[in-house]
């Protein structure tokens, strides 16, 4: 039997940076990492490789790179948790102890959800930015696009990045245009939710750039099977379950279907019905298992899932989870911060910020809900940078302190 202070659970953006917070912390054999990837990726770029911008290649590092070299390594899937007992059970059998744990697992893809996708992404014209497998094929489809409709969906479940569904339909758009097939092309973005976007804000300009474009907009609408062999996508009315919709497609962009891990809905101990981890919203800290603490994708925190957050929800959490192991309290309270640079081409992005209930939170002195080139190359260039070479490392939680400065101090 393994034992530790801390262990942690998944290696992804959450599961590193509080590796490396802690390491520091703690020293050389305190903490482990229970992770069986051997790439790490900043998925955040796949939209950008999708666009043809960057390469899949330039998203991914080595595991052992970006892990602490302090940290103790458990290159196995975690496959039980058993949290009145403190331990964790891996792949190959090993119980792992500990004193104190975090969760950080991320969100489950479930590419069998949707009747018919899994064997379609491996057809002409079916793509999907949400996999290293199949981002480099989304370029590839829109290179190969000839003339009909180019649908792109978002689906009836939670997802990590939820602006990324839509903004590759803008840099299809735009792509398109510069090839000069824009005319022949019907762009459809097929959406679950009732709004175009979560924030009354963003939502307004995003209404602008799908009207200035001629985009088509379905709310409501949710991908349930693709039949590749006839290029078909069928769809249905929420609102009204027993109306279907067929639509011929010579490019269908598919956001998958996505759930909180299996390992974790088969937990109930740790979990809320969904199946996330039971965390308090503010603190992070279990509801029920005060040794517990939960980042990122896999907690039940009620904020859009993205990197930004992950930052934002690291700094709350080293504070807390360090005053919890030397006897103290949990006092940092995280307010909701997230992020989602909405690229809407090759050249321009609005800079979505904001915090619980869908309150903007912006970092700029200046109206962040207009498309503006800064934001897009802070997009492209800045933002993976401090991704590798501060957050990972448990240096970045998030711009809070440049936002206070820039604001002179009169913003959260």
């Amino acid at each position: 039997m393994l034992r530790y202070k801390l262990v942690v659970v998944g290696g992804g953006s959450g599961g590193c940076s509080v590796a490396a917070k802690f390491t520091r912390k703690l020293g050389k054999g305190q903490v482990a990492v229970i992770e069986p990837a051997e790439k790490h990726y900043y998925q955040p770029m796949w939209t950008m490789v999708g666009g043809g911008m960057k390469t899949v290649e330039q998203s991914a590092r080595p595991m052992k790179d970006v892990l602490p070299a302090q940290a103790d390594w458990i290159r196995e899937r975690a496959v039980a948790f058993d949290p009145k007992s403190n331990k964790v059970t891996t792949s190959s059998g090993d119980e792992v102890t500990y004193e104190y744990l975090v969760v950080a697992m991320g969100i489950q893809i479930n590419w069998d959800a949707i009747k018919g996708l899994k064997e379609a992404l491996d057809t002409p014209g079916v793509c999907s930015n949400y996999s290293p497998k199949y981002a480099p094929k989304t370029f590839e489809e829109l290179k190969a696009f000839r003339e009909g409709n180019a649908i792109f969906t978002f689906p009836n479940t939670p997802i990590k990045c939820p602006g990324a569904p839509q903004k590759i339909l803008y840099i299809a758009d735009q792509y398109l245009r510069k090839a000069g097939k824009r005319d022949k092309a019907t762009l459809i973005y097929n959406t679950s939710l009732p709004v175009l976007f979560g924030v009354k804000k963003y939502a307004e300009s995003l209404w602008k750039v799908v009207e200035d474009r001629g985009i088509v907009v379905n709310n409501r609408r949710c991908l349930t099977e693709v039949r590749p062999d006839t290029r078909e996508a069928v769809f249905v009315d929420l609102d009204r379950p027993e109306h279907q919709f067929m639509e011929k497609y010579e490019l269908l962009h598919v956001t998958p279907n996505m759930s909180a891990p299996d390992v974790l809905k088969a937990c109930p101990a740790l979990t809320d019905a969904a199946g996330y981890v039971d965390v308090d919203k503010h603190t992070l800290q279990h509801n029920r298992h005060p040794n517990v603490f939960a980042i990122g994708d896999c907690s039940s925190v009620p904020t859009s899932k993205t990197a930004a957050a992950v930052a934002a929800e690291c700094g709350v959490l080293g504070k807390n989870l360090w005053s919890v192991m030397s006897g103290g309290q949990c006092t940092a309270s995280y307010d909701g911060y997230t992020s989602c640079p909405l690229v809407t081409g090759y050249s321009k992005c609005i800079l979505a910020e904001f915090k619980f209930d869908g309150v903007p939170l912006e970092t700029f002195p200046i109206d962040q809900g207009k498309e503006r080139w800064a934001p897009f190359v802070m997009k492209k260039e800045l933002m993976p940078f401090l991704y590798w070479q501060l957050m990972l490392k448990g240096y970045w939680n998030g711009p809070k302190v440049i936002r206070k400065a820039l604001h002179l101090g009169m913003s959260d």
